[in-house]
């Protein structure tokens, strides 16, 4: 069976202020849809990138890499809307480099934008789509100034040839149509290429009231708020090739273009390769060479102060060095000098600044390296622990060493590290806060209006304990039960909040996960 259309404007649930896609289930629609290839465009974000990556390879799908961006359209003007798409690992670099950058030096109002000098200069392996009406140029085009739509046009051409095209949409919003005519004879007149996508949000037609809640979650609005704006259809399903080819019939083109970019775009990520940053050692020393140094110097210590017995046996002296220098053996086989080296730093900082450290924990309590290099309090030849339960040659994987700080000074810590690497080499992990039972009641609740006390009756009816769902709670709890069975508003309110549970709500910080990176 020939492709005739591929999507490439999807958000995921990732896309946190209006996205309801789960990598999941879109993987068996596009699968069961013979679809070979989807995108995944988050709103300036890739959350969701490693996720969507490896599940479509598991599903034989081609994944498409790319984001949707807001441009910066100038001082009390509306940011207009682009898509980038990844053809190769230099445009994935370019578009990590964009999303970042918009974070961190384009937030206006707590949005992030990127300025069209910023994008001009980093145009290389990315393909862009104009943003449909939403663009800079759909914009123009709906204002009536054809002048200033051409002029816009002739700057992304310019930096995107034979990689910019003109995005057009038929999900039932206002000005689609307008634009989409102005938008197919300003393609003509100047012989660019023009692409169809749906702008998927949500899988299913059905689930489009669930979209909605999803977006007053976000927005702070109720659902029947007669101000709130209504920016979705429920049209922007991922909808079959065949019903695509019924909305574009008359515009085959533009499903075929859709096709030719997913062809053109080839993104071959690696994934589970470990870089380390590197540590700074004395000049004319390999960072093993220091290890070694440092954990010698180290354990001489550790026998002047707490192993003066074992100092004073002669057989035991050697039985430490013997384990050792098999450590540091190995330690540097499998190319991780550097990590012990990285966490003695900082846990010495800690301690030399007042900040309680523990003792160490879990299979790095087995190391006397690490317990040389203060690591660990723990002497793990004194208790039997074995060094191959932390690090084994024949399982190989990344060292892991877990450190308590106190919660009140890891700040402290924190910014330490940063200071040593270097701000922009360091950064904390992002969490996501999910819409669990109670809680998607209480959301879904407060965006259908519902006074406080009807939904808090409902939210407190579902058992306290992990692992809870809506589903499990209308088995186990026969209030609840009952209530979803005889009152009707119940029985709305929880069906309503059944496709959010588990949805990606907000993005947080991790309180001690930290990322350290050349």
């Amino acid at each position: 069976m020939s492709v005739s259309f591929v999507h490439l404007r999807l958000h995921s649930e990732y896309s946190l202020v209006d996205g309801l896609v789960r990598i999941g289930p879109l993987m068996e629609q596009v699968a069961a849809g013979d679809m070979p290839a989807v995108a995944l465009t988050d709103h300036t974000n890739l959350f969701g990138l490693v996720k969507f990556y490896q599940a479509a390879l598991n599903a034989g799908i081609k994944p498409l890499v790319g984001a949707d961006l807001l441009l910066d359209a100038g001082e009390g003007e509306t940011p207009s809307h682009f898509t980038l798409l990844c053809q190769n690992l230099v445009g994935y670099r370019n578009l990590t480099r964009l999303i970042s950058r918009a974070y961190t030096e384009g937030q206006q109002r707590g949005q992030p934008l990127v300025q069209r000098d910023w994008v001009t200069a980093a145009t290389d392996g990315l393909i862009m789509l104009s943003g449909a009406r939403e663009g800079d140029v759909g914009r123009a085009l709906l204002a009536g100034r054809s002048g200033l739509a051409a002029e816009y046009l002739a700057g992304w051409t310019a930096c995107f040839p034979e990689r910019y095209y003109i995005e057009l949409q038929r999900t039932g919003r206002a000005g689609e149509e307008e634009y989409l005519h102005a938008a197919v004879g300003l393609a003509n007149s100047h012989d660019l290429p023009v692409v169809a996508t749906n702008d998927v949000r949500f899988l299913s037609a059905d689930d489009f009231e669930a979209h909605e809640v999803r977006v007053c979650i976000n927005s702070g609005r109720t659902l029947n708020d007669p101000r709130r704006p209504r920016d979705y259809s429920p049209q922007q399903y991922l909808c079959s090739a065949a019903e695509m080819a019924e909305r574009f019939a008359d515009l085959p083109a533009a499903l075929e273009n859709s096709v030719e970019i997913a062809r053109r775009c080839n993104l071959d990520l690696r994934l589970g390769e470990n870089y380390l940053p590197e540590f700074p050692v004395p000049e004319g020393m390999s960072t093993a060479g220091f290890l070694r140094e440092e954990a010698r110097r180290g354990l001489q210590q550790r026998f002047g102060r707490h192993l003066r017995e074992v100092a004073a046996d002669p057989a035991k002296v050697a039985e430490y060095e013997q384990r050792l220098a098999h450590e540091l053996e190995v330690i540097e086989t499998m190319g991780f000098p550097g990590y012990f080296l990285i966490v003695a730093e900082f846990i010495r900082w800690a301690r030399d600044n007042d900040v309680p450290v523990g003792p160490g924990r879990g299979s790095g309590a087995g190391s006397l390296v690490a317990y040389a290099l203060g690591i660990t309090d723990l002497d793990p030849l004194r208790y039997d622990l074995l060094f191959e339960r932390f690090l084994n040659p024949e399982r190989v994987s990344m060292p892991d060493f877990d450190v308590d700080f106190c919660m009140e000074k890891r700040d402290s810590v924190i910014a330490h590290v940063a200071s040593l690497y270097g701000r922009e080499r360091v950064s904390q992990i992002i969490t996501f806060g999910t819409m669990l039972a109670k809680a998607v009641v209480r959301d879904v609740g407060r965006v259908l209006g519902h006074p406080y006390g009807f939904v808090d009756r409902i939210a407190k009816m579902i058992p306290f304990e992990l692992g809870m769902t809506l589903e499990k709670a209308l088995e186990q709890d026969e209030d609840l039960a009952a209530a979803y069975r005889d009152e009707e508003e119940v029985r709305g309110l929880i069906d309503l909040a059944r496709p959010l549970e588990g949805v990606a709500r907000n993005a947080g910080k991790h309180a001690g996960g930290v990322v350290i990176a050349p």
